[in-house]
């Protein structure tokens, strides 16, 4: 079953089963808590770190949310999502943003942090991953083992016949290929390596990670660090959240019998037809994407960034600041704030009901 049926009747009757006997008086958690209705005027400071593929986004949600709540402050620092998580599980900020779900040791490190209450993990952001370049071809193909062997090293001239052979009738550079690769633990890079894993076969030598798992190529610091490294260079190649690649050229990737651009579009057609990963908590909606789609409105390199918290705090400022925010992440106007400065899918209407029902879970120990 995909993800896209799993969120859907029983995704809403799960958020609003609680709230039925109440609807008429009931503020939505979205509205009462974010000061879109008749919410109270909060004041004090949220801190969460992670994702830099989540930075221009984060820069919409916290504009948005500073109008409705200009006496809360939201700090978020853009060191990757593996730092983020890192952090997050050493009790140093409230919320981690992270590109990729916990992994079964780092869910255990968040039972000694959160408690029994366990953690959540909301997929609020939806961006493909662009695969950009420095050529003089506008526009690349990219099967998915010639992507592969450009990022292997197997690949190691532009016009080369497996390069050719994806791109017919193109004049191709004769240019040595200068691949380039995220120098921190990155999410954006684990999402990377975790479709060469899925799609390109045996023309990929590694497992997936968020650290690069291959040696060689040029090492740059964020998806910033990344988009600057491959404009400056010649013949560069490398990946990048498609919010920040800017004027750089953008392959299209091979699926089944033709080649995808990147898209918000077809990153949200992916994660459709994703599923929930099994054996986690009520609220952990952790997504196991469909990497290997052979259907041609999908887009398979798609990242999908989480926040990730305690479903327990020890104070009731804290959960009140993070309630209000994270639920103005997930409406509407927050999901359409992100794609217009950061060209995300916003999320479906199962998946907010889904976010606003652990957002209310959250709750204090004291």
């Amino acid at each position: 079953m995909t993800l896209g049926r799993k969120l859907g009747a029983g995704a809403v009757v799960l958020a609003l089963g609680g709230f039925v006997a109440f609807a008429a008086t009931f503020t939505p958690v979205n509205e009462r808590r974010t000061g879109t209705a008749e919410g109270p005027q909060l004041t004090g400071s949220l801190v969460g770190a992670g994702s830099s593929a989540q930075q221009a986004a984060m820069q919409g949600w916290t504009a948005g949310f500073s109008a409705l709540q200009p006496g809360v402050s939201v700090d978020y620092d853009p060191v990757g999502s593996g730092g983020g998580r890192e952090q997050f599980l050493a009790g140093g900020i409230v919320f981690a943003g992270s590109d990729a779900a916990l992994d079964d040791a780092e869910l255990a490190e968040a039972t000694e942090r959160c408690g029994p209450a366990g953690v959540f993990e909301l997929p609020d952001y939806i961006a493909p991953i662009a695969v950009v370049h420095s050529l003089d071809v506008p526009d690349l193909q990219l099967a998915p083992a010639t992507l592969a062997g450009l990022f292997s090293g197997a690949i190691t001239r532009w016009d080369d016949p497996a390069v050719a052979a994806d791109n017919p009738g193109v004049a191709l550079p004769d240019l040595a290929v200068a691949p380039v690769h995220r120098s921190d633990d990155s999410g954006t890079t684990e999402n990377f390596t975790d479709y060469l894993v899925a799609a390109a076969g045996d023309a990929w030598p590694a497992e997936a990670s968020g650290e690069w798992p291959l040696s060689g190529g040029e090492a740059a610091q964020g998806n910033s660090g990344v988009v600057a490294a491959v404009r400056g260079g010649s013949g560069t190649v490398g990946y990048a959240d498609l919010s920040q690649v800017g004027e750089l050229g953008v392959a299209s990737i091979g699926v089944g019998e033709t080649f995808v651009a990147p898209s918000a579009e077809t990153a949200a057609a992916v994660v459709e037809e994703s599923e929930l990963l099994p054996g986690r908590g009520e609220h952990d909606r952790a997504i196991e994407l469909a990497r290997e789609t052979t259907t041609g409105d999908q887009y398979p390199i798609v990242l999908v960034s989480y926040h990730v918290g305690c479903l327990a705090y020890d104070d009731a400022e804290t959960v009140e600041l993070l309630q209000a925010f994270l639920s103005h992440v997930v409406s509407e106007e927050g999901q359409d704030a992100a794609a217009e400065v950061a060209g995300s899918a916003p999320i479906s209407d199962a998946l907010r009901e889904e976010a606003l029902a652990a957002i209310e879970a959250i709750h204090a120990t004291s």
